[in-house]
């Protein structure tokens, strides 16, 4: 186990090239789960290959317990990686592909069949020694890559995307896997994913990264229920964070537009005084929206005016998809009974302590009144009644 440090890292191709990843400051604590979260070519992978000693490091500092590792070639930093390919040797058995790491560092053979035995035992991959790749499933494969990394016995376990080979029920039993190998082992896990529910799940935290660059670092309910920019409020949820184009009006400390009107009771007056008479952007998530306005129980609520361009009942809830004036549109979570019909004039409802406000020049969140995890832990509470 170990601390894996990195301290503005950079990395460029060629002098005067492209910079992929740009002053990632990042701090991994010993035994702890860390999900670099981010959309296609945001960097997250080059940064798990830096760590790796895949690709080298063009500024900053990478440590690994304490020892800077800029220079030290991959075989050296005590690592094991798990790619996206299974990348197994197909002319050798299940146990040969275990046990060919160990053999190539001149581990005893006694040594190799009881770490052999031992992890085949923890994976359920004991009646699959003998077999070759060919004759395994996806699921067994990659577990059988997860398992050639634990034979190592390293300090730091790197994962790229190890799951999105896998059809949708294996990858939601490989995930489980995983989790439960690193409750097991107590191991420093980096996993690479761009899927939210994998960062969410398995996380200890998650990193979110856009275009190079840390966009927020938190408990994944953390920056769940406080994103720190409209990036990062689109890019976890399903449906993503719903936002919402509206003018802070003066006197009332009201968002306004043609389709919105919310009260901003979450912010002081003396935080929204600045913005007074402003564009900002107003967010609220799908599951917050509602169509019935006795569930607002007295509380005071925003409203949402627009037209039904599409309804999807998925059996454990329907999906709503409004398209406002001006042509933005926006998703409800409702309850499984809503009926609504394509073109058909509807108005949302959605509580003020649920309003999410964003500063719509720069992105950036504007912290309400009682942030930090004491807010989190009551706003979880509060949308679970």
């Amino acid at each position: 186990m170990a601390v894996v440090k990195l301290d503005k890292i950079v990395k460029r191709y060629g002098n005067s090239g492209p910079t992929v990843v740009e002053n990632v400051d990042l701090t991994v604590g010993d035994g702890e789960f860390m999900v670099l979260l981010g959309p296609s070519g945001c960097g997250k992978s080059t940064t798990l290959r830096m760590i790796a000693g895949l690709e080298t490091i063009s500024g900053g500092t990478l440590s690994i317990d304490g020892r800077v590792v800029n220079d030290v070639p991959a075989k050296d930093r005590d690592i094991a990686m798990v790619f996206q390919s299974y990348a197994l040797y197909p002319h050798m058995s299940v146990a040969e592909n275990l046990a060919f790491g160990l053999r190539r560092r001149s581990f005893s053979n006694a040594e190799i069949d009881r770490r052999v035995s031992d992890v085949a035992g923890i994976l359920g991959l004991a009646p699959l020694l003998a077999r070759k790749p060919s004759a395994l499933s996806g699921g067994q494969r990659q577990r059988v890559a997860l398992g050639r990394a634990m034979v190592r016995e390293p300090q730091v376990f790197l994962f790229d995307e190890p799951l999105s080979n896998l059809d949708a029920a294996l990858r939601v039993n490989t995930r489980s896997e995983i989790i439960k190998q690193h409750n097991r082992l107590g191991s420093t896990m980096i996993y690479v994913t761009h899927d939210q529910v994998e960062a969410m799940t398995m996380g200890t935290r998650i990193c979110v990264m856009n275009a190079g660059k840390v966009a927020q670092i938190g408990a994944p309910l953390d920056v769940y229920w406080q994103p720190a920019n409209t990036f990062v409020a689109r890019f976890l949820g399903s449906p993503p964070m719903n936002l919402m184009e509206a003018t802070l009006t003066s006197g009332d400390n009201r968002a306004r537009s043609a389709a919105v009107d919310a009260p901003l009771s979450r912010w002081t007056d003396t935080t929204l005084q600045s913005y007074t008479g402003r564009k900002v952007t107003l967010g609220v998530r799908a599951e917050d929206m509602m169509i019935d306005p006795a569930a607002m129980e007295g509380q005071p609520f925003g409203t949402v005016k627009g037209r039904t361009v599409a309804v999807e009942p998925l059996g454990a809830e329907t999906l709503l998809l409004v398209e406002l004036e001006g042509g933005s549109e926006i998703t409800a979570r409702l309850p499984r009974h809503v009926i609504a019909a394509p073109e058909q004039a509807v108005e949302l409802f959605f509580r003020a302590d649920a309003a999410y406000l964003f500063d719509a020049d720069t992105g950036e969140a504007v912290a309400p009144k009682g942030t930090g995890s004491a807010a989190v832990r009551a706003a979880v509470q509060r949308r679970a009644h």
